[in-house]
């Protein structure tokens, strides 16, 4: 058996609430979470319940109080450069145009301007973007943000790809096609994926695995699903499948509950 290209075990996240320094809340409570490479990983639960934080412990923006990361069998110290992480917000440098977004990572890694220039051209027509690249972020729409984003974030070739609901923001149709879009990436070049979604469809469509997380506080990981449909995927035929829908049920008899239950307590606050 391979080794993991991400392990997260016994992840613990405690915080100091900002109220009363003498309260700690527990986001995260004994999470353990293993990606293999090529795996693509979602991760799905009721809103607030720690999604982004588990996700910030992979990319080494958050020490976890107890447990602890390893990166293909490595502990992790700092930053994850191994990963590479598109943000559910917008990334994109309002100054710089979409060629100038797309190198930046190339050029904090001193990578020759003319090389770097031509990567990213290459990867702006991946994602449909060549006749954009002098565009800034103002003159384009929510979907091509989002293609420069994902170019953005793959120009580096990571090891491991990290989205936190990347699509959220998107209509309907655009966020259907850019699901696909990572999909044809994924398959062509079969890095490891830990994808944050509140979306359901989303997370059986797209993945191998979906991981359930229960309610907080103290939220840990109450499910487990092995998303066993064919590939390749379109991402709005496959929900047609009685699979998809078998599966759908499934996880939702375990995610229904917990969702009541983070709705209720937003309610309380």
């Amino acid at each position: 058996m391979s080794e993991a290209a991400l392990s997260l075990d016994n992840i613990t996240c405690t915080f100091v609430s900002r109220d009363n320094k003498n309260e700690k809340y527990t986001a995260l409570r004994d999470a353990t979470l293993h990606i293999a490479p090529g795996e693509f990983v979602s991760v799905v639960g009721p809103t607030g319940c720690g999604k982004s934080t588990l996700l910030n412990v992979g990319a080494g923006l958050l020490e976890p109080s107890a447990g602890s990361v390893k990166v293909f069998g490595e502990p992790l110290k700092g930053i994850n450069h191994r990963a590479g992480y598109m943000f559910q917000g917008e990334a994109l440098m309002p100054w710089r145009s979409a060629i100038d977004n797309v190198t930046a990572g190339l050029e904090f890694a001193n990578v020759p301007k003319e090389q770097a220039r031509a990567q990213a051209m290459e990867w702006l027509h991946k994602v449909g973007l060549s006749h954009a690249v002098n565009k800034y972020p103002h003159q384009m729409s929510g979907g091509m943000r989002k293609r420069a984003m994902l170019a953005q974030t793959m120009i580096r070739d990571p090891d491991i790809i990290l989205m936190d609901e990347p699509f959220s923001a998107l209509d309907i149709q655009t966020r259907q096609l850019m699901e696909n879009e990572v999909l044809d990436i994924w398959m062509s070049k079969r890095k490891a994926v830990l994808f944050i979604t509140h979306d359901l469809d989303e997370a059986i469509a797209m993945s191998d695995r979906v991981v359930v997380l229960s309610a907080g506080p103290g939220t840990h990981i109450i499910g487990e699903f092995n998303i066993d449909l064919p590939r390749p995927r379109d991402v709005a035929e496959v929900r047609t499948h009685s699979r998809f829908t078998e599966l759908h049920k499934a996880i939702w008899d375990v995610l229904r509950e917990e969702v009541l239950k983070g709705y209720d307590q937003q309610k309380r606050v």
